[in-house]
Order: C-alpha cells, then sequence, then structure tokens
C-alpha cells in the first residue's frame, strides 16, 4: 500500500489522530521517520507554520515549510497558503521553550523528500495512481500526489469531450485518479481521459430513440456539438438559439459504432450551472499501456499509449 498520500487522506485516520495528540506516539513517529498529518492554524511573521497538535505546539520553520523552500526555487506563498489546511510532516524534534513547555518541531520539506525518493522517483508512464485536486487554471487542474508535491493534468487530457475550463470537471478538494503520461526532471504530468471509458464502454449505457441529458459543447454551421458523458458526444442538427455551455434535452436518433458517430435532435436548452460530481472511471487496474477509444469495427483508430 502507498504511505505518501495526497494531503488532507490521512488527517482523519485512526491511528493518526492518537498519534499526534500523544507525546510518547510523536516521539516513537520522530524515531522511526513516521509521517503524521494535522492542521495548520498560523503562518507567522517570518513564515513559520504553527500547527495544532491537540495541546501541544508543533512547528515548521519556514525552510522546511516545502521543497525547494531553502533554495529559493519555491515561493513562500507555497507555505503560507497551507493555514487552515491539513500538512503532512515528520516529527524532527521535540524541546522544551524558555517557558518549559514543549514544543514539536516539524518538517514538511522531508516528508516530501522522503515521498519524491521512495514513491514518486519510482513511478512509470502508464501509472494509475491516486491524486487530489489543489488548484484550476485555465490550462489545466493541478493535483496533489503525495505529500502536497503537485503534478500538472493539462487540460486537454481531462476527458475526450472537449471542455472550456477545468471547474466543468472538478473541484478544490475532489479526490480523483489519474495516469501518469509524462516524467521529465522529475516533474509529473498526469492524465485523465484514459480511465473514463472508451467510446462503446460510453455508448453502451444509452439506446436510439431515447431523449436523454446533455451539455451542449460547441456550435458549428452544420451542428451542435452535445456531450453526453465526459468521453462521449454526439453531433445534433442545427437549431435557433442554442449555444455553447447550455444543459440539453436531446432525442438520440442513431447510433453507429462503425462511424463512432452519435446522431441527436436538440428538444430543449437551458442556463446550465456546473457542479462536478467525482468521475466515474471504467478503467479499475494500476498500470495501464495503451487505451484504445475507438470502436474495433471502426474506420477510425484513436489510441493513446503510455511508453517511456
Amino acid at each position: 500500500m502507498n504511505e505518501f498520500l495526497p494531503e488532507g487522506w490521512l488527517i482523519n485516520t485512526t491511528e493518526n489522530r492518537n498519534a499526534v495528540k500523544s507525546l510518547t506516539m510523536l516521539t516513537n513517529a520522530c524515531k522511526e521517520n513516521k509521517i503524521l498529518e494535522a492542521r495548520a492554524t498560523v503562518c507567522d511573521s517570518q513564515h513559520n507554520l504553527i500547527v495544532d497538535l491537540g495541546g501541544i505546539k508543533g512547528v515548521i520553520p519556514r525552510e522546511e515549510g516545502a521543497l525547494g523552500i531553502k533554495e529559493g526555487a519555491v515561493r513562500d506563498i507555497a507555505v503560507i497558503s497551507r493555514v487552515n489546511r491539513p500538512v503532512c510532516f515528520v516529527v524532527t524534534s521535540i524541546e522544551k521553550d524558555e517557558n518549559g513547555n514543549t514544543l514539536v518541531f516539524l518538517s514538511r520539506e522531508k516528508a516530501q523528500r522522503m515521498c519524491r525518493e521512495l514513491y514518486i522517483s519510482n513511478l512509470s508512464i502508464g501509472d494509475v495512481i491516486d491524486a487530489r485536486i489543489t488548484h484550476l487554471e485555465n490550462f489545466g487542474a493541478f493535483a496533489d500526489i503525495g505529500c502536497g508535491i503537485p503534478a500538472l493534468m493539462p487540460i486537454d487530457t481531462i476527458s475526450v469531450s472537449r471542455i472550456e475550463h477545468p471547474r466543468e470537471r472538478f473541484e478544490i478538494g475532489m479526490d480523483i485518479k489519474a495516469v501518469v503520461k509524462s516524467i521529465e526532471n522529475g516533474r509529473i504530468s498526469l492524465s485523465h481521459r484514459e480511465l473514463l471509458g472508451t467510446w462503446e464502454q460510453n455508448a453502451q449505457k444509452f439506446r436510439q430513440g431515447e431523449t436523454v441529458a446533455g451539455i451542449v459543447r460547441s456550435v458549428e454551421s452544420y451542428g451542435a456539438f452535445v456531450e453526453l458523458a465526459p468521453n462521449l458526444a454526439g453531433l445534433a442538427e442545427s437549431k435557433e438559439g442554442v449555444k455553447q455551455g447550455q444543459q440539453a434535452s436531446v432525442y438520440i436518433k442513431s447510433i453507429i459504432p462503425e462511424k463512432m458517430k452519435i446522431k441527436l435532435i436538440i428538444i430543449d436548452t437551458f442556463d446550465y450551472k456546473y457542479n462536478p460530481t467525482r468521475p466515474h472511471y471504467f478503467f479499475k487496474g494500476s498500470h495501464i499501456d495503451e487505451f484504445v477509444y475507438s470502436p474495433e469495427k471502426c474506420e477510425k483508430y484513436v489510441a493513446t499509449k503510455f511508453t517511456d
């Protein structure tokens, strides 16, 4: 089992809750280099993080707040932004202050370094991993792949059906699966669409003659592309007043696997506010070498190969 989890996964486990509230267990964790989690409550004027250890004061010194802080490769916002969020750490020492109060010194940087050296450095292209969405940009989503270490998922790898912004699929804090798409100089790039099912797997959820819900993804002179699922869209006949981003009720006129096409008729449209839910994954394994999206007898061949 992977012990280097995205931040927030560990904090509410019974073992972790007990460990961070016991001085004896914190001492043992220090000896064992055990990774624990707690919530950062304050970032002081020197950018040291104060961590809630159930009545015992925990301190993550600024230079121990994240990989790259010491070298200046990472800005202090990486530390400041952790306030009121779970942080992972290892216990480095337990001391007394001038008033005799216990101080527990912690290092998030050391936990991240362990994660990078013992987990991330052993990942291969095509590995399917756990991740947690940390922030969203126009060009893609950033996800924590272990101990707060980020990886980018470019927007065009989120799903087969094209989207304008990652917020249409994800929200911050959402737990997802992802595929390691590339590894360059220790940086991981992620993909997601290969886990959301082939054209055929998605099309099997629909039947000719049904009227179903969809989202208008683009409007062209010859019709509108309507998303039925994140990895499935069909072409609807032109209809006046239809706009990109609207919810649509569509009648399924025909499903043609050999051409990888679904023909639709728009019945009605209305404005839609995105409310992302955790994705449904067709792929359940831990590694994928090749993802063939197109049906076997289709005229087109659409596939993703994961190779080092």
